[in-house]
């Protein structure tokens, strides 16, 4: 299945138009549930890439449980079998013109779904909210008859829900994440959704282009934006299980291994084991960075899909 695309611009005026434009007429029922399926799939498809990555420091994957002791890959599989449904409705939700209320009470439930599958174990409460927001915003981009580009996705997560994205960072709670942020004052989750996942867009993807411009695989290239991403991000997965130390050594050891030309350098998946091994002794995991990885592979698959 293909999404069709038009050739109009990707500035908020231009999707604002369109929107305006669009008022009254009637979605096409069967052109968004095809779509919403098609973008579950992939969502779906792009957190199990992310499992399947290794070796990618301190993560689970089919080969080890990383730095968990209370999950594994099987973890993980019921885990994303649980949220398939979920982003088929958020995308639909997006492609409707509902609000961040809508979405976030589309989250909560899917979030209730996760932990019953995984029996209360946080496995993708990160990848809920990134890879959430993205179906969101190709549902509202193709509803526009928008061509569906980094661009677009990125104006319309900003247009369309950014002032209460900006607001949901002010929003208490008692999960690990928000209480590393308010202890350790790093940026998490709310606030790459308040700017519009600038380290998917900014970061992961580009990192991940770039590795499959020189003609490597696709395993290369999502080795390289994980640790781009590692480097990058203040990960509150981190800062709650290391605090300040371990945020060091994470994006230190993920700089390291980019200055050494990442997978381009022959010697690339000794020291990414080696990496992995060092995380597993000091419980990091960078979870933060595992969920972007996945959102920047749905972002890429979706880019890349042929035109109608």
């Amino acid at each position: 299945m293909s999404i069709p695309a038009s050739h109009a611009p990707h500035d908020p005026r231009a999707l604002a138009a369109a929107a305006r434009h669009s008022t009254g007429k009637k979605p096409r029922r069967h052109a968004a549930h095809a779509l919403s399926r098609e973008v579950a799939l992939r969502a779906v498809r792009s957190l199990y890439h992310e499992l399947a990555l290794y070796p990618k420091p301190g993560l689970v994957s089919f080969i080890d449980n990383g730095s968990h002791a209370d999950m594994d890959a099987a973890t993980f599989m019921r885990s994303l079998f649980s949220l398939r449904h979920y982003y088929a409705r958020i995308c639909r939700a997006g492609y409707d013109g509902a609000g961040f209320a809508e979405l976030k009470k589309l989250g909560i439930a899917a979030e209730q779904r996760m932990m019953a599958a995984t029996n209360g174990i946080n496995t993708h409460r990160g990848a809920i909210f990134a890879l959430g927001l993205i179906c969101a915003a190709i549902g509202r981009v193709r509803a526009l008859r928008m061509t569906l580009t980094p661009a677009a996705l990125r104006t319309a997560l900003l247009l369309h829900w950014g002032g209460e994205l900006a607001a949901h960072t002010q929003a208490s709670g008692d999960s690990h994440g928000l209480q590393a942020a308010a202890r350790h004052a790093a940026s998490g989750a709310r606030e790459e959704g308040a700017l519009g996942l600038p380290s998917v867009f900014d970061v992961g993807l580009p990192a991940l282009q770039a590795t499959l411009a020189r003609g490597a695989p696709m395993l290369h290239a999502r080795v390289d934006a994980i640790f781009a991403l590692m480097a990058h991000i203040s990960d509150t997965n981190i800062y709650h299980r290391g605090g300040a130390e371990g945020a060091g050594t994470v994006r230190h050891a993920a700089s390291h291994f980019l200055q050494q030309g990442g997978t381009a350098n022959p010697e690339w998946k000794a020291q990414a084991v080696d990496c992995h091994q060092r995380f597993i002794a000091q419980r990091l995991s960078p979870g933060g960075a595992a969920d972007l990885l996945a959102a920047t592979c749905l972002v890429h698959s979706l880019t890349a899909m042929p035109p109608q």
